[in-house]
């Protein structure tokens, strides 16, 4: 074979490894969303899933490693699981499909056991993930076996190895987040990435068979070679070598998920931004590997370079937590000008100044490793795919480790204080094994590095951003988020990872009514359902109505916890009612696989562009909701309208006419900055009950004499009008699992929230539009009411009308609609729009 061809030869394996790098990301993001969606967006959920990925690579790393030597073309073997990697991930969605039918009933015989629900998802996940992640674990090793061609070049070229597959893995997660699932969905994209992995199968299966080299040829069929030693001098212990690459990938792992939750206290925490952080820290890893090529074709030293850099390590660990705090100054919320572009670049700035030159250096140590393992073991594939499996090993405890452990214990700043310890003490025990010249002194200098590591009290810095006026009552530092209990003039609420709001007692009546509204209209609810709990306030609602089963399902354990400690009065006794059952789980998770129906399924306000939440708004979980309503029941799908454009607003209701046969709309309160209203979905030919309303009113006031009048115009001033009869919200997308509108078009409409919310005067023309297309009197959900009951509907739209016009300084014109108000309705004063003084949930003010 030519020069030429030998090095177009090559050239296209690297782009091919590359390309492999790429496709394994797409998978690893898609499969980590896709058993979310299934067995609940947890963070036990979530670490099972990367667990037996990463399982599944060391696996395989360690297998074909050892098989690698005996390939005369491992070209053609790496090409071979490549194809073997698109025929497994292509059964996933048969399993897939096969899970959602069966895992119900498993789940149901079982459900009473934590334990067994658990091993059910573990093996289910296995299934799906370990056989293409042990098929994809082998291709690093056989592309090793390809390349390097002398054991002396072990560190160098795998050092460049690592770097292409890493920086493919980055690519991929880009592309995964940024571009591919508006643009081909979640199928497409998982088709792109099973095309991916056959292009690269195919195509290293015809050049093996065109471009193996001669020489490599006569090298795979000479004997086993006797271990070597290597040119460079002191190469490291073989067992400390595989604990270096054991722990090293455990602290790595640690530290990634640590910085995770450290910038998800000032970002937005939408898929964007999570997809930010890991794609920094893959750059790093990558530029770390390139760092490692260049200290290899220096051919310098092992134990004096992994001494280096281990100190170094511990230094970028242990610094990050203040160069964090300086340039956030002091955990303020990160925001970028008035574009999703600038604010990403803020965020890409901000997060890279922390993350990419301390991962560069975290990410060097692994590659460099291999300088010490051509000494005792010149196999390329067997020394790559071994020194690999015992690094991912590490990673999935650390992993594990740092989200379940060192958070819930230490949280975030001690955290990264004990792993740079780590760091130093590696260090030292490197030093301490193998003699060297100026051992002492080194010595020495890495154990006074070691002191001062520890001098530092990183408890003094911030865990949680007051404002003025704020007192910190309580915090939980969870493997889910850091949650706090905050007062601020006389009110309570609780904070979820520095910014995100859950409501509080500063906004009672909103809240509550969030769980009395829909109550109120149906005429005898037993069983109801609340999809997250936060405060408890909206829930609490639920207690003085004769109800027999109140079922609650929270993501955030710390969320409960700090509920039923710090708002147990505001909710009206929930935590101690026995009808009562609170579980820490994904409430989409828990509909599913719970066979038990409901009168009333509410699901409580989400943050539409937060990670996660957009499957809350998704026709798939629209119909899991519609098949767990008992006949004649009612689901209210709550929306922060001023976290939406009105755009935003019509996919929503779109796609709740999709699955419901009548979908009407109601107010929760009457703010002007910072409405919510519920869409109520049930079946075509259920009517208003005002009798129902009355009978309820009476028996919560605990008053049979309570005047019906004016417990029906209580109410029915938030009804705002029925969709269904009229041209709104018009033809266009819904939002699905394959296609999460919501989830990735809100994070890029808030950085223009201001023009484009839906609050204030645009709401008050479009309620009156509404109500214009589907009069009272017209409107079928309303047939039982009389002419009085409509003035009541009117009088409502009257005093939003008076809210908005006072809240902008039109005192004159409010009071024209105020008149209007009391006028249609039995009250004599009209109380105060803004008197909660409601900030809005979901942002710190």
């Amino acid at each position: 074979m030519a020069l030429s061809d030998k090095r177009s030869a090559r050239l296209t394996v690297l782009v091919l490894f590359f390309v492999s790098g790429v496709a394994a990301l797409v998978y690893q993001v898609l499969w980590l969303r896709e058993l979310g969606l299934l067995f609940g967006n947890t963070a036990e959920a979530a670490a099972v899933t990367i667990a037996i990925f990463f399982a599944g690579v060391a696996t395989g790393g360690w297998f074909w490693g050892r098989r690698a030597r005996g390939y005369k073309r491992p070209l053609i073997a790496f090409g071979v699981l490549e194809l073997g990697v698109a025929a497994t991930a292509l059964l996933f969605f048969l399993l897939s499909d096969a899970y959602r039918v069966v895992y119900p009933g498993l789940h149901d015989a079982i459900a009473d056991s934590a334990a067994l629900v658990n091993l059910l998802k573990l093996a289910l996940s296995s299934l799906v993930l370990f056989p293409p992640a042990f098929l994809m674990g082998g291709t690093f090793p056989l592309v090793a076996e390809h390349v390097i061609r002398q054991p002396d070049q072990m560190a160098r070229q795998g050092s460049l190895l690592y770097a292409l597959n890493t920086l493919g893995g980055m690519t991929g997660a880009f592309i995964a987040a940024f571009i591919l699932p508006m643009a081909l969905g979640f199928t497409g994209a998982y088709m792109l990435a099973i095309s991916m992995d056959l292009f690269v199968g195919l195509s290293a299966v015809v050049l093996g068979r065109s471009w193996l080299l001669p020489e490599a040829r006569t090298a795979r069929t000479d004997p086993e070679p006797q271990k070597t030693q290597s040119a460079s001098p002191l190469p490291i212990r073989p067992l400390w070598l595989w604990a270096l690459a054991f722990l090293s990938g455990a602290l790595t792992l640690a530290v990634e998920v640590i910085w995770t939750r450290m910038f998800a206290q000032v970002l937005q925490n939408s898929v964007y931004t999570y997809a930010t952080v890991l794609i920094l820290f893959l750059m790093a890893l990558g530029l770390g590997s390139v760092v490692a090529n260049r200290l290899a074709a220096r051919r310098l030293s092992p134990v004096p370079v992994t001494v280096v850099l281990l100190v170094l390590s511990a230094v970028a660990a242990t610094a990050s937590p203040w160069l964090f705090h300086t340039l956030t100054e002091g955990m303020s919320y990160l925001e970028g000008g008035e574009s999703f572009t600038g604010y990403m670049a803020r965020v890409f700035l901000t997060a890279g100044v922390v993350i990419v030159p301390a991962g560069v250096l975290l990410g060097s140590l692994l590659p460099w490793l291999l300088s010490s393992v051509q000494s005792w073991l010149p196999r390329p594939g067997q020394a790559v795919g071994q020194l690999i499996a015992a690094n991912t090993v590490g990673a999935i405890l650390g992993a594990l480790a740092g989200g379940f452990v060192l958070l819930n214990i230490l949280g975030v700043w001690v955290s990264l204080q004990l792993i740079g310890l780590g760091y130093l003490v590696l260090a030292l025990i490197t030093l301490a094994l193998h003699p060297m010249r100026q051992q002492k002194p080194s010595l020495a200098a890495v154990g006074v590095l070691l002191v001062l590591a520890l001098i530092p009290d990183f408890r003094s810095l911030e865990s949680i951003r007051l404002f003025p006026g704020e007192e910190l009552l309580a915090e939980r530092h969870g493997s889910h988020a850091h949650a706090a209990v905050v007062e601020r003039n006389g009110d309570r609420l609780i904070r979820v990872n520095n910014y995100y709001r859950l409501g509080g007692t500063g906004a009672m009546e909103s809240e509550r009514n969030q769980g009395r509204i829909p109550l109120m209209l149906h005429p005898e609810p037993k069983d109801v359902f609340f999809l997250g709990l936060g405060t408890g306030i909206t829930a609490g609602a639920a207690t003085p109505f004769p109800v027999e089963q109140i079922r609650i399902c929270e993501l955030l354990p710390e969320v409960i916890d700090l509920a039923e400690g710090y708002f147990s009065e505001p909710a009206q006794g929930l935590f101690e009612d026995p009808r009562v059952s609170i579980h820490a789980e994904d409430g989409r998770n828990c509909l599913m696989a719970q066979p038990e129906t409901y009168d009333v399924i509410i699901s409580d306000l989400f943050t539409p562009w937060k990670a996660g939440t957009g499957n809350l708004y998704t026709g798939e979980h629209y119909r899991n909701v519609r098949q767990r309503l008992n006949e004649g029941g009612l689901f209210a799908q709550w929306l922060p309208l001023y976290q939406l454009s009105e755009e935003e607003f019509q996919i929503i209701t779109r796609t709740m006419k999709e699955v419901f046969d009548q979908v009407v709309l109601w107010r929760g309160d009457m703010y002007p900055e910072g409405p919510i209203v519920a869409l109520l979905g049930m079946e075509e030919d259920q009517k208003l009950d005002p009798e129902a309303i009355i009978g309820h009113g009476r028996a919560l006031a605990d008053n049979e004499d309570l005047p019906a009048d004016g417990v029906l115009a209580a109410l029915m001033r938030f009804y705002a009008g029925n969709p269904d009869y009229s041209d709104w919200p018009g033809e266009g997308p819904v939002n699905t699992d394959n296609r999460p509108i919501i989830e990735y078009r809100a994070p890029q409409r808030q950085s223009q929230e201001d023009e484009q919310q839906f609050v204030g005067m645009p709401l008050a023309r479009f309620y009156e539009q509404l109500l214009e297309s589907a009069s009272p009197a017209t409107d079928p959900y309303l047939s039982r009411l009389d002419e009085s009951g409509h003035d009541y509907v009117r009088g409502g739209l009257s005093y939003y009308r008076y809210a908005v016009l006072s809240h902008e300084g039109h005192e004159d014109a409010a009071l024209v609609f105020l008149d209007d108000f009391l006028a249609r309705t039995p009250f004599e004063v009209a109380p105060e729009p803004s008197a909660d003084e409601r900030a809005p949930s979901g942002m710190a003010d």
